[in-house]
C-alpha cells in the first residue's frame, strides 16, 4: 500500500496495533486521540484515507462526517466503532463513509478494506439528499455476533436503492422486521409500507388496489413461495407495470429461495425480479452470543410496558444458550414475556426457564436442508438439548423407558393413521406382531379410529 492514512481513536492499543500494521504496510501514518487534530490534519490536506473510532472525547466521528465531505471531497473516511448495531452502520451510511467496520474488528480485513480505500481515485456520486424526519432511535434489530453485523452493512447497502429484496430465514428471525426496517430508514420513508398476502391478490383487480395502497412506498410479498403460481403471474406483472410511481419490491422467504424456485415454488421470473439484493437472516441458534443482549432488550420492552423489572440469572443464560430455539428470536420474546409474568422473584431462575422452555413447542428448522437430516442425528440433537437443559445434574431416573414411549407412541400412531386404524395393515407396516401392537395401543393409550384410508 502507498499513501498516508489518518488514524483517529481514544484507545492507545488500537492506535498503536494499526500504527504498526499499515507502516508494515508501506503507509504513513498520523494518529491521534482527539477529533479536533483530526479535523486539523484533513483541512491541512493530510491523509489518503481516514480510519475514525465513533466515540472520541471531543466529540462524534459520525458528526464529522459531512464537513470531510465538504473539506476534502472524495477523501474516503472508514468508520470504526464499538456501539455495534445497526443504527451506527445505516449512520454511517447516510453519512456516506466509504466503509463501516464494528469492534473488535478483523486487523487483515480492515486492511483489505484500506487498501482499496486508497485505490479509490474518487467518490462516488451520492443520492440526492431526503429531508430529515423524526425517526426511532433504534430498531428491533439486536445483535453484535459476526452475522448480525454483516446483516447491518448490507442493509445499510441497500435501504437506498431501488433495488428489489429478498429476504430469507427461518420462521421467526424477523425477516419482517429487516424489510420494515429498510423502508423505514430509505427514501421512501415518508411513503406507505405495504404488506401483500396472497388474499389480497386473488382477483385481477388485486395488484392494482396494491399500487394504490403503497403510492410507490414500498411492498412486501410475505412468504412468496406459499403464494399460489397463478398469482405469482399477477406479481410479475405488477412488477412491469408502465406506471411512474412503482413502489420498491421485497419479499420474505422461509426456505431457500433458489431452492423453492428449483422446485417450482417460486416462478423463474419472479425470483430473478425479486433477488434484486438478498440477504440471510441467520438462525438464533446461529449467534447464541447475541443471547444475552437480546434477552436484555425484551426486558427492558416488558418493563416499558408496565411489567416488573426482572433479571436472568447468569446459569438461566447459559440454559438459553444451550437451548435450539426452533422458534428463534419469535420464541426467545415470547419466553421472556411470560417469564416476566411468572417469576416469583425480581431475578429468574434456572428452573424457571427450565419450566418454560420444555413447554414451549418444538419445530424442525425450514432453512438449510433440514428435510434431509437423517432421524438418528435428529434424535442425538434433541437428546443433547434435553441434557444440556439438566446443566451439571443428571436428568430423573427412568430415562431409558422414556426415551423409548416418546418414539414409540408418535409411531405407532402416524402408522395408524397411515393404514386408516386397520390394526393389521399398521402392524405388518411396523413389522411387529399383531398381539404385540394391540398391547402397546392399551399401554400407551393409544385412541383407535377406524376409518376408509384412500392410498
Amino acid at each position: 500500500m502507498d499513501g498516508t492514512v489518518l488514524v483517529a481513536d481514544d484507545d492507545r492499543t488500537i492506535r498503536t496495533v494499526l500504527t504498526q500494521a499499515l507502516t508494515r504496510a508501506g503507509c504513513k501514518v498520523h494518529a491521534t486521540s482527539s477529533l479536533t487534530t483530526l479535523m486539523r490534519w484533513v483541512g491541512e490536506g493530510k491523509g489518503d484515507v481516514v480510519i475514525s473510532d465513533v466515540m472520541m472525547p471531543d466529540g462524534n466521528g459520525l458528526e464529522m462526517l459531512p464537513k470531510i465531505a465538504t473539506d476534502r471531497p472524495g477523501l474516503p473516511v472508514i468508520v470504526i466503532s464499538a456501539q455495534n448495531t445497526i443504527m451506527t452502520a445505516i449512520q454511517a451510511a447516510e453519512a456516506e463513509a466509504y466503509d463501516y467496520l464494528p469492534k473488535p474488528f478483523d486487523l487483515p480485513d480492515l486492511m483489505k478494506r484500506t487498501a482499496r480505500a486508497l485505490e479509490q481515485k474518487r467518490r462516488m456520486p451520492s443520492g440526492p439528499k431526503v429531508e430529515e424526519v423524526e425517526r426511532p432511535d433504534e430498531l428491533p434489530l439486536v445483535g453484535r455476533t459476526a452475522g448480525m453485523q454483516a446483516l447491518y452493512r448490507l442493509v445499510a447497502r441497500v435501504m437506498n436503492t431501488d433495488l428489489a429484496v429478498m429476504i430469507s430465514g427461518e420462521s421467526g428471525t424477523g425477516k419482517s422486521l429487516i424489510a420494515k426496517a429498510i423502508h423505514d430508514f430509505s427514501d421512501r420513508r415518508n411513503l406507505p409500507f405495504v404488506t401483500a398476502s396472497s388474499s389480497d391478490l386473488q382477483d385481477l383487480e388485486g395488484p392494482a388496489r396494491v399500487l394504490a395502497r403503497a403510492k410507490g412506498g414500498t411492498v412486501l410479498f410475505d412468504e412468496i413461495s406459499d403464494i399460489d403460481i397463478e398469482v405469482q403471474a399477477r406479481i410479475v406483472r405488477m412488477m412491469d407495470g408502465p406506471t411512474d410511481s412503482l413502489p420498491r419490491f421485497m419479499a420474505t422467504c422461509q426456505t431457500d429461495p433458489n431452492r423453492a424456485m428449483e422446485e417450482g415454488k417460486v416462478r423463474q421470473d419472479l425470483y430473478y425480479r425479486l433477488c434484486g439484493a438478498t440477504i440471510q437472516v441467520p438462525a438464533l441458534r446461529e449467534r447464541v452470543d447475541d443471547i444475552p443482549l437480546l434477552v436484555e432488550h425484551f426486558l427492558q420492552r416488558a418493563e416499558r410496558e408496565g411489567a416488573p423489572r426482572r433479571h436472568v440469572v447468569d446459569d438461566a443464560i447459559e440454559m438459553m444458550r444451550a437451548y435450539s430455539w426452533p422458534g428463534n428470536v419469535r420464541q426467545l420474546e415470547n419466553a421472556i414475556r411470560r417469564l416476566v409474568l411468572t417469576a416469583r422473584t425480581d431475578e429468574i431462575t434456572r428452573p424457571e426457564v427450565e419450566a418454560v422452555l420444555g413447554n414451549q413447542p418444538e419445530t424442525e428448522p425450514v432453512l438449510g436442508g433440514g428435510d434431509t437430516e437423517k432421524l438418528s442425528a435428529s434424535v442425538s440433537r434433541h437428546l443433547r438439548r434435553y441434557f444440556d437443559l439438566h446443566g451439571n445434574m443428571l436428568p430423573p431416573p427412568g430415562l431409558y423407558a422414556r426415551i423409548l414411549k416418546e418414539m414409540e407412541m408418535p409411531l405407532i400412531e402416524i402408522a395408524l393413521d397411515a393404514t386408516g386404524g386397520n390394526q393389521a395393515k399398521c402392524a405388518d407396516l411396523l413389522g411387529i406382531n399383531r398381539n404385540t401392537l394391540r398391547k402397546k395401543i392399551t399401554d400407551l393409550d393409544i385412541r383407535v379410529t377406524r376409518r376408509r384410508k384412500l392410498m
